[in-house]
């Protein structure tokens, strides 16, 4: 029998996108009941927080292949002996960050990622929030003529547009890498929720297809500025050990870069997805 006090506890944090899960040791390995309490609240919360998390590199993924394979992106190095992994570092000499504006990780890919596991370390003492938002609930909230119209669309999702030269403050020289590029329903439906969410973001998303530029561009940024109302987002002020886990497929991100000149770093290790439909 369980004990009361070794039960994971869910504590949502907004009616919409969020909840804290406590009293889960993510270098721990899962079994198959907590497995499933973390993969449920996932669907049911779009991301997830965990504080005072130690663990190492290979803990880190370990919990992350737990939900499927690992994604390896295709701009950014990762560490000697982990190509899956990605390290997110800002201090006083960084000139750019990672994950400065509104988007759904590498959705340039064919096969978009499934999920992030982000492990922050050192954080300033105040500023570096991130801000999530629920694509779900952004497409709920439009009329429904609205949604008949954008069901029908689909989008070009540049990755050369997003990485060519973007990583040059990491020492990375792309000139000989080639980005991927592919076209994606403006509103995707989940794969296991079978909800549908808006899936169209500031950094990659080129132009909508089949419309005129103008249309496009017109349309395109009437629904950037839909998905950043507050009503569908969720603020993280991260501690040194937290952990944020987000489902790519349903919600968009945004790094604050408040704090320079100060440090804020960790890892982030990404789960492969599927082609969104």
């Amino acid at each position: 029998m369980v004990n009361s006090e070794d039960q994971i506890q869910i504590h949502p944090t907004t009616p919409f996108i969020g909840a804290e899960v406590r009293n889960l040791k993510i270098s721990d390995a899962m079994d198959q009941t907590r497995f499933g309490h973390i993969q449920e609240a996932l669907m049911k919360h779009q991301v997830l927080f965990f504080h005072d998390q130690e663990m190492t590199l290979d803990q880190q993924k370990e919990f992350a292949r737990q939900f499927g394979d690992l994604h390896i992106h295709p701009g950014i190095p990762g560490p000697e002996g982990h190509p899956e992994v990605i390290a997110i570092h800002t201090d006083e000499n960084s000139t750019r960050i990672a994950g400065e504006d509104w988007h759904s990780d590498v959705s340039c890919d064919d096969e978009p990622p499934m999920g992030s596991v982000l492990h922050m370390h050192t954080v300033p003492d105040t500023g570096g929030d991130t801000l999530f938002a629920s694509m779900t609930a952004a497409y709920d909230a439009l009329s429904e003529p609205m949604r008949t119209m954008l069901d029908n669309l689909t989008a070009r999702h540049s990755g050369e547009m997003a990485y060519r030269g973007r990583y040059e403050y990491r020492g990375v020289d792309d000139k000989g890498l080639s980005y991927p590029d592919n076209d994606h329903p403006v509103v995707r439906t989940h794969p296991v929720t079978k909800r549908k969410g808006l899936f169209v973001n500031r950094i990659f998303t080129a132009h909508i297809n089949g419309v005129t530029k103008a249309e496009s561009e017109t349309l395109l940024q009437f629904l950037f500025r839909h998905i950043e109302q507050p009503e569908f987002q969720v603020r993280f002020r991260w501690r040194p050990g937290s952990v944020a886990f987000w489902d790519n497929r349903a919600v968009q991100h945004y790094a604050i870069w408040d704090y320079f000149p100060k440090t804020r770093s960790g890892y982030r290790v990404t789960v492969a997805g599927d082609r969104p439909y």
